[in-house]
């Protein structure tokens, strides 16, 4: 019994651990997206709504950009700057 129990314990740890650490660091992303504009701010909402890992980031990102480019609700002339610009912020917030 204890050594099936140290097993389910092995096993769940990392499993454990990736879910606490997926928002590292919030307070340095969302310190960073208080410097965006407006538009940036939106996509920074947007992506972190989506709870991306780092290795879906990019995707997400841009996923949620042209998302709000086609909604209207970002500008399509700097929807990429300022997914840019989010993205910084949010890649802060999962380290």
């Amino acid at each position: 019994m204890l050594k099936t129990t140290m097993i389910a314990i092995a096993l769940a740890a990392p499993t454990m651990g990736w879910a606490t650490t997926a928002w590292a660091d919030a307070a340095a992303g969302d310190a960073c997206a208080a410097n965006l504009t407006a538009d940036g701010k939106q996509i920074y909402a947007a992506v972190v709504a989506a709870n991306p890992t780092l290795q879906n980031l990019r995707e997400t990102i841009e996923e949620q950009a042209r998302s709000l480019v086609m909604d209207g609700k970002v500008a399509m002339g700097s929807g990429r700057e300022n997914a840019q610009a989010a993205g910084e912020c949010a890649r802060a917030r999962l380290q």
